[in-house]
């Protein structure tokens, strides 16, 4: 989908917008992209080294533009390549490009001249030009017969309107009305996407994006487009700033991070402000009574993350072309938010409650800026559990700009907002190790997670990152006491932040689309932790046990901590009504015969579930059966788990999960799949 902007908090009540539930839409992802067949041996797993192949290289702004460039010129014969429709093009929208020479290339679509939302996908190419693998925000086909609205436009925007009103709206007209192709759910239809700006009730700016359908004027898919996000500065003590002088006067000018920018609101909503500006380069008092304070912490923050980004992940900028974004701050009076904006490219500071806390701590920049990040990278949609998955995005960045920072006045901790006291009592915002302690961010998945506000159904996936990061159980980091559980009560050994951040990175930059739920985030993290550090490695199981720990699949050992699983994680596709294909897993060391209690995990994306025959098929050839067609079944998806009597088998050997697609209309991918022997 596009996207325009991110917000970060809503720390009062929440205004939830529509839920279009996008179960079954965020589970169109294949997101492991790991080569060749899975295969592990049964002994304790050890620590991996970064496997150099796999690790994005570090491009400057010039070598990015050129792939993007080569990119765009072949973009025609890829369409062809992948097996897109004469009506489908594509819109290059990023290049990653690892040491070994792999692309990975990520589109935008089109069909017959219209927007694809939901249509977005990334392309795996090998330094020999061949492609290795095609990621697909959705696996259904582009097929629209009738470009032809049925509603009018103007109906469309009217209805629109209501919403945004109903909603604290201020606005009696949409900024825009365009015809779209909507693909984020089920079968693709024409569309319209209806943008309505203006003042939400608290003050915050407003881009609400309504899908409707064309055809009925039924609404699609609702989202928010905003979404909350020497100096002496209040929260960081007395800082270096990059500043410019002009003449005899210094400006907030970065100069050396793209040209950020830092501007004075002065308690506006509009515009950009007016640029920091003094005969000294000496910027604020540590206090609210010199609006420069604010000033010094905004431009401090963004100094901080740009340097996160690069030193951490090769990152130049939010859109890693070396262009520096910008900020305002004391928007509003007493606007207890920030947020960050893709339209004007720059983030926003309020300055809290009677104006007294504004809110530039360090987390809440990198909270913000990520939003940016994330936009464009996997551009993950701001509702259901893709929206959590976009702010825990956020709040993990956040939290990794705060321990870069290495800052004595505003140490690192996986507290979110703990220094802009936004509830009024010292608390945190939000907190990672036990997400709950909010009041209202959950802990671990369930499946009605994504029909929450995303700052609480986020709660799963900052909960990850910390077990990731840390461990289960209590410890104390700089200072901050922690006492993290998990879902199945068993622990969980950390692998330490930065890994953790790494592997979070690339699954964001490579594995990811705009429609990735949590169980795609688990596969594409995998599939990161596989590629850099190796599959049998301590850290590719602690993935699986992190997840595990917040409910999101089964643990390294299988199920509930017992036994060895052996897991494959790369893509296959299946064919429209065609041959069956394979996916391998090898198994060795292990001695006898297999279990007659194997047991199968399946995770494969279909538009129509009931067309596929799923096999077993055990070393010795002999297949099991483990779902038969159905012409009723209709429902996206299998992700189930079935016991086969595999007593007759050897338990070593190559095993194969078989999968035919036996009717028209509908395709699919097997994602990953797992054996696991009790």
């Amino acid at each position: 989908m596009s996207s325009t902007s991110r917000r970060r908090t809503s720390h009062i009540a929440h205004r939830r917008t529509a839920t279009v539930a996008l179960a079954g839409v965020a589970a169109l992802i294949a997101a492991a992209l790991q080569s060749g067949a899975a295969s592990a041996a049964p002994t304790k797993p050890q620590a991996g080294k970064v496997n150099p192949a796999h690790v994005a290289l570090k491009l400057t702004p010039s070598q990015r533009a050129e792939l993007i460039r080569h990119a765009d010129a072949e973009k025609a014969a890829t369409a062809r390549s992948i097996g897109l429709g004469a009506k489908e093009k594509l819109v290059v929208h990023d290049v990653v490009k690892d040491a070994d020479g792999t692309l990975h290339t990520r589109y935008e679509r089109t069909y017959a001249g219209l927007p694809v939302l939901g249509g977005d996908l990334i392309v795996d190419t090998a330094k020999s030009g061949a492609t290795k693998s095609v990621t697909k925000a959705t696996s259904a086909s582009l097929k629209v017969a009738d470009l032809t609205p049925a509603v009018s436009k103007a109906s469309v925007e009217k209805q629109a309107v209501q919403r945004a009103k109903a909603l604290g709206g201020s606005k009696s007209a949409a900024d825009s009305v365009r015809k779209v192709i909507w693909a984020g759910s089920g079968k693709p239809v024409l569309a319209y996407e209806t943008v309505v700006g203006g003042l939400q009730d608290d003050g915050t700016p407003n881009q609400l994006h309504i899908v409707t359908d064309a055809a009925t004027g039924k609404k699609l898919f609702e989202y928010q487009g905003i979404k909350n996000g020497v100096g002496n500065t209040q929260y960081s003590g007395q800082v270096t700033l990059t500043t410019t002088q002009s003449g005899s006067n210094y400006t907030l000018n970065d100069g050396a991070r793209g040209n950020h920018k830092t501007y004075n609101l002065n308690h506006g909503s509009s515009g950009t402000g007016t640029l920091f500006s003094q005969t000294n380069d000496t910027w604020g008092n540590g206090t609210t009574s010199n609006a420069a304070t604010a000033g010094a912490d905004a431009h401090y923050g963004a100094a901080v993350t740009w340097d996160f980004y690069k030193n951490t992940f090769g990152r130049s900028g939010i859109k890693n072309n070396g262009v520096g974004a910008y900020s305002r701050v004391h928007y509003g009076n007493s606007y207890v938010n920030a947020f960050w904006d893709d339209g004007c490219f720059c983030m926003t500071y309020g300055d809290g409650s009677g104006n007294a806390d504004p809110l530039t701590s360090l987390d809440v920049a990198g909270h913000e800026m990520s939003h940016g990040v994330t936009s464009n990278t996997a551009g993950l949609n701001y509702s259901g559990e893709s929206g959590g998955l976009n702010e825990a995005t956020s709040d993990i960045m956040g939290t990794g700009v705060e321990f870069y920072a290495n800052n004595s006045s505003d140490v690192g901790d996986y507290l979110i907002g703990e220094k802009i006291d936004i509830n009024g009592d010292g608390t945190p915002l939000r907190y990672m190790d036990k997400p709950s302690k909010d009041g209202a961010s959950k802990d671990s998945w369930y499946s009605g997670i994504g029909g929450i506000d995303v700052h609480y159904s986020s709660g799963p996936a900052n909960h990850f990152f910390y077990l990731l990061s840390e461990g289960s159980g209590t410890k104390v980091i700089n200072g901050v006491t922690y006492n993290s559980s998990t879902a199945d009560g068993l622990p969980v050994t950390g692998i330490g932040r930065d890994k953790a951040l790494q592997i979070w990175y690339r699954a964001l930059t490579t594995k990811w689309t705009s429609t990735t739920n949590y169980a795609g985030a688990r596969t594409g993290t995998l599939a990161a932790a596989g590629e850099l550090y190796g599959t049998t490695s301590a850290e590719y199981k602690a993935v699986q046990d992190a997840w595990a720990g917040v409910a999101v699949g089964s643990r390294s050992g299988g199920g509930g901590g017992g036994g060895t699983s052996y897991e494959n994680t790369s893509p296959v596709s299946i064919p429209d009504n065609g041959p069956a294909v394979t996916s391998n897993i090898t198994v060795s060391g292990r001695s006898g015969n297999a279990p007659s209690n194997l047991s199968v995990s399946v995770d494969i994306t279909h538009t129509w579930r009931g067309d596929l025959v799923i096999d077993l098929v055990g070393p010795s050839g002999t297949s099991y059966r483990l779902k038969s067609f159905s012409s009723s079944d209709s429902a996206d998806n299998v992700n189930a788990t079935y016991t086969v009597n595999a007593s007759s088998e050897s338990a070593n050997g190559t095993w194969k999960l078989k999968v035919q697609d036996q009717a028209a209309q509908d395709v699919g991918k097997i994602n990953s799949w797992k054996i696991t022997f009790p």
